[in-house]
């Protein structure tokens, strides 16, 4: 992949195309080597072994987890592909500090698994520590996991220093009190997309994460439920040694989180030592205490302070009496860079107190107090009728070219 187009990474129909080499739609393979396991030593024996191109169709059961394997390495067109046979009866992984945990692999695609009761996290990938990246074109597809942890910092899914990865049609729940469905530090180049986490709002935990010098990440299309206390994190606070790249002076940066619906937690969105990021086609319904947050929790003159934030097009609908205020700010951070637009607020226990925002900036061309009407928010179905008077805000609906 060519790295000035990298750069270029913002919206999401770029994304799919430059991410071609590194998803489900691989070009056709030469030469795939299908082997199926049934139990936890052919498993480990196959990867082991694995070549590019190997695929590894794991049997229906349960397999004990603490697996580590390091540098698996397909090539382009050839991953190596590990997958649940019968997608209607994935393999469980069960335990270990890790489910699985990957040591800089390249093109890798895992699909149709389930990961249950790891003590540390879910799923492990990361670069090896190393100073040049070496955990790159990762593919998960339909991965669930599910009770991690529980206490603690214990992540579903934790990647570190990964590049140009897919992460799509997931499923992650009850993870750590203090842990991340999906923690990323220091990853780049990356789309998230039509994944459900769902947990608790009144704990410690949140839902994405992406901080540590990550950047040019796109989430889209999924749909986070109580996800923590911070439901998308953008940005965070990472140990020195820890960001990639070293020099990184912000937590995250180029950030987009779009079309997703998200209910309940205290801070549905934060901002937290950011150099710029868009938010924008979100539903957001009934926060706990704020609808967003601009944070500064790295400290040190050679971080940015957080900054160049935009939040448009979303549907924010809050009640008073559980919203403390509608944008929490910090010190040490430049709300006056952020940009409020076209976004459709409604109080749902007092509509008159739906312009009543204290917004950092004074938004553009919001509109204020009349119900977005969705199709039935008591059963979860955040769509909006055909008699909703919002135009052109909230979460839109996935086409088949995106």
């Amino acid at each position: 992949m060519n790295r000035v187009c990298r750069h270029s990474i913002f919206h999401v129909k770029t994304i799919a195309i430059l991410f071609a080499c590194c998803s489900t739609s691989f070009p056709a393979q030469q030469e795939t080597s299908e082997i199926e396991v049934t139990n936890r030593t052919e498993l480990i024996g196959a990867i082991n072994r694995a070549q590019p191109g190997s695929k590894i169709l794991v049997a229906p059961g349960e397999y004990r987890g603490g697996l580590s394997f390091e540098k698996l390495r397909g090539t382009k067109g050839k991953p190596i592909v590990v997958e649940g046979r019968d997608p209607r009866q994935p393999p469980v992984i069960t335990g270990g500090t890790s489910g699985i945990h990957l040591r800089s692999p390249e093109y890798i695609e895992l699909r149709n698994l389930v990961f249950q009761g790891a003590t540390g996290n879910g799923l492990n990938i990361d670069d090896g520590g190393g100073e040049s990246p070496s955990a790159r074109f990762v593919v998960l597809d339909k991965i669930h996991v599910k009770d991690v942890g529980p206490k603690g910092n214990r992540d579903g899914i934790k990647m570190s220093g990964v590049d140009d990865f897919v992460i799509k049609d997931c499923q992650v729940e009850r993870w750590g009190d203090g842990g991340s469905a999906i923690d990323m530090v220091g990853c780049h180049y990356g789309e998230i997309k039509n994944c459900l986490f769902r947990y608790r709002s009144d704990i410690a935990a949140s839902g994405v994460q992406m901080k540590g010098g990550s950047a040019e990440i796109v989430l889209h299309h999924c749909r986070f439920e109580n996800a923590g206390s911070r439901a998308v994190n953008i940005g965070g606070s990472t140990g020195r040694d820890f960001f990639r790249p070293k020099n990184a002076n912000y937590e995250a940066k180029s950030i987009t989180v779009e079309d997703c619906t998200i209910i309940g937690s205290m801070s549905p969105i934060s901002f937290v030592g950011v150099d710029g990021a868009t938010v924008r086609y979100n539903s957001i319904y009934r926060p706990t205490r704020w609808v967003m947050r601009i944070l500064q929790e790295s400290q040190g003159p050679e971080f940015i302070r957080c900054r160049n934030g935009i939040f448009s097009n979303n549907i924010v609908t809050f009640r008073s009496d559980e919203v403390r205020t509608i944008v929490n700010v910090g010190g040490g951070t430049a709300p006056e860079t952020f940009k409020f637009a076209n976004n459709h607020w409604y109080c749902l226990d007092n509509p008159e107190r739906s312009s009543r925002l204290r917004l950092p900036t004074t938004e553009e061309h919001g509109s204020y107090g009349l119900p977005p009407m969705f199709q039935n928010p008591e059963h979860g179905d955040f769509s909006l009728s055909d008699q909703s008077p919002v135009r052109n805000a909230g979460a839109r609906q996935q086409t088949e070219s995106e």
